[in-house]
């Protein structure tokens, strides 16, 4: 889906148009899965896409936070394994599947290391490293009845890419083992009771409700504060107390010395939107 001029959510994506769109709007960088005749099941189209528009989103200055979506009625529907993964033969073979052709050159908790926030706009089926991906995102809004599901053991694969690293620290160790072990098809409702989305809302305002947030986000917040963060967070999640507090520390003396304190005070003092300036090279 893309926006109009008119506000109107827009379905794209004929395979001669790009697998991947990217635009951006009022300091978000915005990606679109573009193959929603496969419901945007990811492939190698997808994954150079994918890549190429995050690293242009990362290297923007003027992009502040950055939404994934889909158009059509899926997010992403797990891999694409050609068009006999699509039917029922009996004689499928996949045993030549190239896995790292299919999956691209990146693990998907790349998303973690970027220093933007990531919001996931969950506009339909997200199965299988679709759902790996959506997890990987910082902040998960989805449209109401969108269906979840991790599928590997209904597939006879095994937990990909990371989500048996990111899925119980999101959702805690007995759901996710619910799960991963089952493969079981769940609604957007109960991913919000989970916690593994932040908010569900219907489809019509998806984008809006994911792009209000990011503007939000990329009008107020301070790019060089998010990075740090969100740097922090990750990796603070596998240390102790003792440890995170003393680089707490040191991140805190640096950040004392940035323009962006007194911008962050000025602008509270002075009642107005800050101006805070743009990430540099070193963040």
């Amino acid at each position: 889906m893309t926006a109009a001029d008119n506000g109107t959510l827009v379905e794209t994506g004929t395979p001669d148009q790009p697998a991947v769109l990217y635009d951006v709007q009022g300091g978000v960088g915005v990606i679109t899965f573009n193959r929603p005749q496969r419901l945007n099941s990811w492939g190698p189209d997808i994954a150079a896409g994918f890549y190429a528009a995050i690293d242009r989103a990362e290297a923007d200055p003027a992009v502040r936070a950055i939404v994934v979506t889909g158009s059509g009625r899926g997010f992403c529907a797990g891999a694409n394994l050609g068009p006999a993964a699509n039917t029922e033969e009996s004689g499928l073979d996949t045993s030549e599947t190239d896995v790292s052709q299919l999956v691209g050159d990146r693990p998907a908790h790349f998303l973690t290391e970027l220093r933007k926030p990531v919001i996931a706009a969950i506009n339909g089926s997200c199965v299988g490293i679709g759902l790996t991906h959506a997890l990987m995102c910082d902040i998960r809004f989805a449209a109401a009845g969108a269906k979840f599901a991790t599928a590997f053991t209904r597939r006879g694969l095994i937990a990909e890419h990371g989500i048996s690293w990111i899925l119980p620290r999101l959702v805690g160790w007995g759901a996710a083992m619910d799960l991963l072990l089952s493969g079981r098809t769940f609604l957007a409702e109960e991913a919000r009771e989970l916690g593994m989305v932040n908010d569900v809302v219907a489809g019509g305002r998806l984008l809006e409700r994911a792009m209000d947030y990011a503007r939000d986000i990329a009008a107020n917040c301070s790019p060089a504060s998010l990075a740090v963060i969100k740097a922090q967070a990750y990796r603070d999640a596998l240390d102790d107390v003792a440890a995170v507090s003393a680089r707490a520390e040191t991140l805190m003396y640096e950040s004392l010395a940035r323009p962006d304190l007194i911008e962050g005070i000025t602008s509270f003092l002075q009642k107005r939107p800050p101006n805070f300036p743009p990430l540099t090279q070193k963040g």
